[in-house]
């Protein structure tokens, strides 16, 4: 069995959009940050770095359970264990994964920082500078998204891979949860229009969007 400790972020629904689209049976855990149950002792153990998505999969490489933090980290493990969504030459699977560690290093936490200064917290500081900066960064990763996809149907090409599961998310969570849509330009960006759209009807991104419901 497999256990998704995760709330309803995008990088949780990282995990449980490559579950569903893995076909893998699994049991979801809450954890929820709101109320701090990231910082509980139970789930720092698993994870020493309290944040969500964890996975506990009973029946690991060696078939002992392996414990797993970082949502890229877990995408590539289940690529492997299922032989699904990364591509089988060293060549495209490399670059594959450059665009994987592109989602990880930019997209995902320069989001969260646009997202905390326009919809959270960041709202009560009268300084927008700061605000600013990260609308500014993230309209400069959409547009290098959207020049990857001129000509393409997903960012490898035709071939759907963890580098998908992991930028889409984020980037439906910018315009939508977030509410930037207008901040950064949305319209601006045709092709990215195009594939947040062939993501969401997917039916297992479907699924997985909802895997925890968000809540309030």
């Amino acid at each position: 069995m497999i256990t998704l400790y995760t709330w309803a972020t995008p990088n949780g629904r990282k995990v449980s959009i490559m579950l569903e689209e893995c076909a893998l049976p699994y049991a979801v855990r809450k954890i929820n940050i709101t109320a701090g149950e990231q910082r509980e002792p139970g789930f720092v153990a698993l994870n020493p770095n309290g944040k969500i998505p964890v996975l506990v999969d009973d029946e690991g490489p060696d078939g002992q359970p392996i414990t797993l933090f970082e949502s890229g980290a877990i995408l590539v493990y289940l690529a492997g264990k299922t032989g699904k969504f990364l591509p089988a030459s060293d060549r495209a699977k490399y670059q594959a994964l450059q665009w994987l560690m592109f989602q990880m290093g930019g997209v995902g936490p320069m989001f969260g920082q646009l997202g905390f200064f326009h919809k959270f917290a960041g709202k009560d500081y009268d300084d927008k500078r700061p605000r600013d900066r990260y609308v500014a960064e993230s309209r400069r990763l959409l547009g290098v998204l959207e020049q990857r996809l001129a000509g393409r149907a997903w960012i490898m090409g035709d071939t759907y891979t963890v580098a998908d599961i992991a930028t889409w998310p984020w980037v439906n969570n910018l315009v939508g949860f977030y509410g930037d849509g207008e901040l950064v330009g949305w319209d601006a960006f045709p092709n990215l229009r195009r594939v947040v759209t062939a993501f969401k009807t997917r039916p297992a991104v479907q699924r997985g969007l909802e895997i925890p419901k968000r809540e309030g």
